[in-house]
């Protein structure tokens, strides 16, 4: 393992850099991706923009530009307030993702693309990264997590209680479509460079594990962005060493980091209930249980 990071480090800088950026973007955006119950749009995002890949080559425009104007396209009618309607957003978000799928094998198809560079295209390998890959995901990703940052605030209420929202004068629609349009730029430019299932893992594993460690949301989005930093690094070492596919062994070590997470839980909160009694006894209050 040392040599593999050794080449990871020395043949492979611009995939790491951009995996590490990748990784702590889209776990960033995925811990509100999860508690706004909308899991699901990661993959439908990610299709979309795999679509406006398949609609740049067909036009020979620029792939990462055509990607992210159908994905902008995608997230302001996401950001429509569906709760308040009929129809759930997961199932305009599953319909979504199945026109998407088929358009995109639609578009390939009428294009008669070389198969090879379509499938790079469309589903990426985070090992292939190149400079200019690099600097991309640096200008877009880098400024979408400042803005994040800086607008915290008022996102947070707007997920945590739009009525709440409201009374406090946030402008709920305005914070729900800000949202939106950051989570499809950060989807359309991962997706065009590491592919679909690794931004989809990135948007959900990651941020799971988090929630399942901590409850302050500071810390719920330290330990997301720690998980899939940590999960890049061993990823594309264990790709070198072992000659795999690197955007699988990623969601795989990413995986195996939420499980460990999940069997972690239990001591967890059975040391914190301990605390807990051993404090109500040093006070002299009866414990709860």
């Amino acid at each position: 393992m040392p040599e593999s990071l050794d080449t990871v480090f020395s043949a492979f800088p611009s995939a790491l850099w951009a995996g590490l950026v990748m990784a702590v973007a889209c776990s960033f955006l995925g811990v509100f991706v999860i508690l706004k119950r909308v899991v699901f749009i990661g993959a439908a995002l990610s299709q979309v923009a795999a679509l406006g890949v398949a609609l740049g080559l067909l036009w020979e425009v620029s792939p990462l530009l055509s990607s992210v104007a159908v994905t902008f396209l995608t997230a302001t009618l996401l950001a429509y307030p569906f709760e308040t309607k009929r129809l759930p957003r997961d199932a305009v978000l599953g319909i979504i993702f199945v026109v998407a799928s088929a358009a995109s094998i639609l578009v390939v198809a009428k294009g008669g693309f070389e198969l090879a560079n379509v499938r790079a295209r469309l589903y990426g390998d985070l090992i292939l990264t190149t400079g200019a890959d690099l600097k991309t995901i640096l200008v877009i990703l880098l400024p979408v997590m400042a803005a994040m940052l800086l607008f915290l605030r008022p996102i947070v209420i707007t997920f945590a209680d739009r009525d709440e929202a409201k009374v406090l004068g946030i402008r709920v629609v305005f914070w729900e479509l800000f949202f939106f349009y950051a989570l499809g730029l950060t989807v359309s430019a991962a997706s065009t460079i590491g592919g679909m299932l690794l931004v989809f893992c990135f948007l959900v594993v990651p941020p799971a594990t988090g929630l399942l460690l901590a409850n302050r949301l500071w810390l719920v989005l330290l330990l997301s962005a720690l998980s899939a930093a940590v999960a890049t690094l061993v990823g594309l070492c264990g790709a070198v060493e072992y000659d795999w596919p690197t955007n699988h062994v990623i969601a795989m070590v990413s995986t195996m980091l939420f499980v460990l997470a999940l069997v972690a839980k239990g001591p967890l909160v059975m040391v914190a209930r301990l605390r807990v009694r051993s404090c109500a006894a040093d006070r002299g209050v009866p414990s709860a249980d």
